[in-house]
């Protein structure tokens, strides 16, 4: 996070994301959506820190069914999210079924009940869906448009871009042990 933050870049929210891709209205020359998936209590316990201490920006995709277990977050560390400024919360939908071989009804289910929970929860629209393995079949981008969400997240590798659709979008994945110079090149830097 140091690194992108020496090298200029500006993080976004969901909200500018969403400009971004539907106006092209950049914020800033240097743009990255930071993103952390699955709701662990190290995301809130460490990630969530650095960031604020950084004034970055950062995402994180909570698998709802998964909420109190052993190393997940709370419902009480979401809130905790939330009342951060800087900080975002979104779907990864309930049980993180992969969605490419759900049927329709299973993955409806799974996008609209992780939804009104955060929704809930969080006195919030969620307006994204980070799909569990990044994996979506042909209609999955039609479901989750009709249950109110306005992007979709991938695990597809490269980077975010319009191109693609609004519900099929890249991303850029950090693997553990990845070197800062590595990382900084995937990013574009």
């Amino acid at each position: 996070m140091t690194a992108l933050k020496n090298a200029g870049y500006y993080t976004l929210s969901p909200d500018e994301a969403y400009r971004v891709l539907t106006t092209n209205e950049k914020p800033a020359e240097k743009i990255v959506w930071v993103t952390f998936d699955d709701g662990y209590k190290n995301a809130h316990d460490t990630a969530m820190p650095i960031l604020t201490a950084l004034g970055m920006k950062g995402s994180f995709f909570i698998i709802t069914g998964n909420l109190g277990n052993e190393d997940t977050m709370t419902d009480v560390m979401l809130s905790d999210l939330k009342a951060n400024p800087l900080m975002s919360v979104g779907s990864h939908t309930v049980s993180h079924p992969d969605l490419e071989y759900s049927s329709n009804e299973a993955a409806n289910a799974e996008l609209v009940d992780s939804k009104k929970y955060l929704d809930n929860l969080l006195h919030q629209d969620t307006s994204v869906i980070c799909y569990p393995l990044g994996r979506y079949n042909t209609e999955t981008a039609g479901l989750a448009e009709a249950a109110g969400y306005k992007l979709g997240l991938t695990t597809n590798p490269g980077l975010a871009s319009s191109a693609n659709g609004l519900f099929a979008l890249n991303r850029v994945r950090v693997s553990y042990g990845q070197t800062e110079a590595s990382f900084m090149a995937s990013v574009g830097n």
